[in-house]
């Protein structure tokens, strides 16, 4: 039977609503209330709720219910938040459990609060103590929500295919997401916390709550992990804007430099159109090592993330917004950018400084042949030269077009993985390239067919499209 929620019911014996009660219930429409309700009726009704007058659920109840969906560290933070939310002003014991309004006013401050809300509960979530929480415990709190995340979207096969590299212990990559999330906080004298020697500092309500409001991956992260974890107004969830869906073409078996945390950052910084779908174009694990035959794939296919991973174990890349072309000239505009993913992740934007965003030549004698971003001419932020397996990021101190860092570890680096993604739908150019003959796209083609000996039987019988390019 549907428990009649504390946003439906007047004070009874005495007991009226209170405020927060009121201003959370105000946050959800009555079909998402009504969806709250069961939740804390299934959570309050088992073997595991408490044993109280007032009806709550305890931990053991919430675990039972999310079983293997969260990490136990993970269920075991968020009953803490939401237990020690505090209503009434009065002491209550560490036995009462979750209170129906406690978890309301806990799930309208999660999912639909401001930063200012959101703070409240991570604190609690943190800790049990009302004043300041150190670094560390921040940092901490931060690798859990990076991992539930993971596990959470493996667990419920919403991976979107792309697939989750196992490994013993804490995985690099939720470490490395969460170094980067949590270097987004600052000092109240507006400095960064870096380096292990600040981690014993003191971080108070008005950083956290700073916090939260500039690193939008923290109440993004939170969401997923009540809305998938919980099983909770999954309705409100759009995960392909977190997400993208991941296509191979011809189904073949294909495991990606990329894993699930690092698709998830870099795809946050795409622009939104571009988000909800990841087409490969080229691998060197599949298509092989010629430079003529990234050309070929990657060309007139609109927006591409680009990324290597060198021989020490870096992996970076760039972001083109523009399709690529072949031609001796600089192109691309400002929203082209430079990442790290490995052993850091970060993403560089332009500077303004120039317009040398992208740059694709092939078969010149006078200039560079290979593809660049950033940078000059035999100074590029990132370059991946014609000589495939062969590149350069030069930094001193920075790439002047995009104020990146040397991207690899050695500033001349070698490489054997190479992968090239179109983002979001193919252009209209692409579409009318797919119906042409081969012959048409790639004069070339043609050329050394002739040279061969080998007559264009076709040709003649068809018509050549219209190049409307």
């Amino acid at each position: 039977m549907l428990a009649l929620g504390f946003c439906q019911i007047e004070g009874k014996m005495g007991n009226a609503k209170s405020r927060s009660g009121q201003n959370a219930c105000s946050q959800f429409l009555p079909e998402e209330r009504a969806e709250i309700d069961r939740l804390f009726d299934a959570l309050s009704s088992g073997k595991h709720s408490s044993n109280t007058p007032h009806r709550s659920f305890s931990l053991q109840a919430l675990q039972s219910h999310i079983g293997e969906a969260l990490p136990p560290e993970m269920v075991t933070r968020l009953y803490d938040g939401m237990q020690r939310v505090n209503l009434t002003g009065t002491a209550k014991g560490p036995s009462e459990g979750v209170s129906q309004e406690q978890f309301t006013v806990s799930m309208s401050h999660l999912l639909k609060g401001n930063s200012e809300e959101k703070s409240l509960i991570i604190l609690k979530m943190i800790s049990a103590t009302e004043g300041p929480v150190k670094a560390r415990e921040v940092l901490k709190f931060t690798e859990d929500l990076v991992g539930s995340v993971v596990h959470v979207l493996d667990h419920r096969q919403q991976l979107r295919g792309w697939t989750q590299k196992k490994a013993p212990g804490c995985p690099p990559r939720v470490q490395v997401l969460a170094a980067q999330l949590f270097s987004e906080m600052k000092l109240q004298e507006g400095e960064k916390l870096l380096g292990p020697q600040q981690l014993d500092c003191d971080c108070d309500r008005a950083m956290i709550e700073d916090w939260v409001f500039r690193t939008p991956h923290v109440a993004m992260f939170l969401s997923v992990v009540i809305h998938r974890g919980f099983l909770l107004l999954c309705s409100s969830l759009n995960l392909s804007a977190l997400l993208p869906e991941r296509l191979v073409d011809q189904g073949r078996e294909f495991e990606s430099i990329l894993d699930v945390l690092s698709v998830i950052y870099l795809n946050s910084h795409l622009p939104r159109e571009q988000r909800h779908r990841w087409h490969l174009l080229f691998s060197s694990e599949l298509h092989g090592h010629s430079f003529a035959q990234l050309c070929g794939l990657i060309t007139q296919r609109g927006p591409c993330v680009m990324l290597l991973e060198d021989h020490d174990g870096h992996v970076f890349g760039g972001f083109a917004s523009c399709s690529w072309e072949v031609k001796p000239q600089f192109q691309g505009d400002d929203r082209c950018f430079l990442f790290s993913i490995s052993p850091s992740m970060a993403v560089y934007t332009c500077t303004g400084y120039n317009d040398h965003y992208m740059y694709l030549n092939h078969r010149q004698q006078t200039i560079p042949n290979g593809l660049g971003m950033g940078g000059q001419h035999n100074y590029f932020g990132l370059w991946i030269d014609v000589d495939f397996g062969k590149g350069h990021s030069k930094a001193k101190p920075t790439c002047t077009t995009y104020n990146s860092p040397q991207l690899s570890a050695k500033e001349n680096f070698r490489f054997e993985k190479l992968e090239v993604w179109a983002v979001g739908d193919p252009p209209e150019s692409q579409l009318a390239k797919s119906k042409k003959s081969i012959l048409d796209v790639d004069p070339e083609a043609q050329i050394l067919l002739e040279s061969c000996g080998r007559s264009c039987h076709s040709q003649g019988l068809r018509e050549v499209p219209e190049d409307d390019e």
